[in-house]
């Protein structure tokens, strides 16, 4: 079977086989696109209460056995030592380099079982590293519901549903037959929705209260029905979100969901890893858009430090990989800060507006969400000097703009107007990018989280809150 190492050769840089990838549009698989329409769902997390359906977008990794822990603890970032049952953490593996290659949402559930979910980069990254270093682990894969299943049946290991919003707490107290206890931030317990016992985690994406539960997928169906009941019984508007508008939570509440994995460049453990990703893996079939383009591929890697994952690093464990290379990166000058861009209103209207008149357009902003690739790089601006990226973006109904999340040189403040280079600098092979021309865009630089309720509610241990 031919490799990414393989595809790299034939295209000689992973920059082009990135910016020409035949993917198309990165698609949230199997949620129907609009429950209600996209702007009634993003104001429901923020003035009633949201349900979102979580079963289908992402991977699930069970990883158990005797040596689990220490094979987790040795390819994150995160200190262990506080890791007790029915916790849960924001789990960031990077290379041997420094750079992250994704993050995942880990779970314990016994002394020698986690789960973990997210997106794909982690989970290959750890089924390799498993195999690599012969660890006495047992990985059972979920990989997530196929973008396009063309009608076909759709099965999974686990459900899961979250529940957030001001409004949400009635709809606990209801579905779970009386009031649920005090749920720390981030941990985990059994309630009740209906005749079933559930694991839930207390979560919220955009600040709101929120809880996350989950169960064997044959259950779905059961749990879907109890939760609307639940809702209607406590007399509240649950808004089902589609998966047009889940994504979107995520500008408000500042968390960057698909960074670059920085596994193209380095040797041995890399190279390997190289050696083994298929050309049909996300590493391989991934495209990466916007107006940056750079022949070094490593200019689009970022590390925990730049994603503001810096403040649970666990420097004090033995050994795990990246840690040589983080301690050189804690003390650069250059490592850049993660912020939110606030688009110009007025620029943002000229570039929909083109597409209204004679000639070529600028490149269109789908709302609400306009990425259009698996991983995102618009430049950033001062003046001729590129200062920060862009890199990923939507519309918020809630804040009634454009945003964006990336990162800026050290340099920038909160409140700076800069420039946004938006769409393709060329015309490339990939299927979704319309022909188009780039546009200037002013965005003022604010603070992550940008929306105020997520800012002021999360945790003090919560990542997003020592973002900025």
């Amino acid at each position: 079977m031919p490799s990414l190492s393989d595809k790299m050769k034939e295209w000689g840089n992973p920059v082009e086989m990135l910016r020409n990838s035949q993917i198309g549009m990165y698609v949230y698989p199997v949620v129907t696109p609009e429950f209600r329409n996209w702007r009634v769902e993003q104001e429901a997390w923020r003035h009633s209460a949201v349900l979102f359906d979580q079963s289908h977008h992402m991977d699930e990794l069970i990883v158990e056995g005797p040596q689990a822990e220490e094979f987790l603890a040795y390819h994150g970032i995160n200190a262990f030592g506080n890791f007790d049952l029915n916790r849960a953490k924001h789990y960031v593996p990077v290379t041997p380099n420094g750079h992250v290659i994704g993050d995942h949402i880990i779970f314990r559930e016994r002394e020698d079982k986690f789960i973990l979910v997210g997106r794909a980069p982690t989970s290959n990254w750890l089924m390799f590293a498993a195999a690599w270093g012969k660890w006495n682990v047992r990985i059972k894969h979920d990989p997530r519901s196929t973008s396009r299943p063309e009608g076909e049946r759709v099965l999974r290991t686990h459900y899961r549903y979250q529940i957030q919003g001001p409004d949400a707490p009635k709809i606990f107290e209801k579905m779970n037959g009386g009031p649920i206890q005090d749920i720390k931030f981030f941990h985990v317990d059994w309630i009740n929705i209906g005749s079933k016992k559930v694991q839930a985690l207390r979560h919220g994406m955009s600040g709101a209260p929120g809880l996350e539960v989950w169960g064997p997928y044959e259950d779905k169906h059961y749990i879907h029905s109890t939760i609307l009941q639940a809702a209607k019984d406590a007399g509240v508007d649950l808004v089902q979100c589609g998966s047009r508008a889940y994504s979107t939570n995520t500008l408000e509440s500042g968390w960057i969901p698909s960074p670059l994995p920085g596994i193209y460049t380095g040797d041995g453990m890399l190279a390997d890893y190289r050696d083994w990703l298929g050309t049909d893996m996300y590493e391989a079939a991934g495209a990466i858009g916007g107006s940056f383009v750079s022949d070094n591929i490593e200019d689009y890697y970022v590390n925990p430090f730049e994603l503001g994952y810096n403040f649970y690093i666990g420097w004090k464990k033995d050994d795990f990989i990246g840690k040589d290379a983080l301690l050189k990166m804690k003390e650069s000058k250059t490592n850049r800060k993660k912020v939110t861009f606030e688009w110009n209103k007025e620029d943002v209207l000229k570039v929909i507006a083109s597409a209204f008149e004679d000639g070529i357009p600028y490149k269109w902003i789908d709302f609400p969400q306009p990425n259009y690739a698996s991983s995102s790089a618009d430049m950033v601006m001062h003046g001729d000097k590129m200062v920060g990226m862009s890199m990923f973006n939507g519309y918020s109904y809630n804040e009634r703009c454009v945003l964006s999340l990336g990162v800026v040189d050290q340099s920038v403040e909160i409140g700076d107007i800069l420039t946004m280079r938006w769409g393709e600098s060329d015309d490339t092979a990939k299927t979704s990018a319309e022909k188009h021309k780039q546009a200037e865009i002013r965005v003022r630089v604010s603070e992550t989280p940008y929306s105020s309720e997520a800012r002021e509610s999360y945790a003090a241990d919560s990542w997003r809150a020592k973002a900025v």
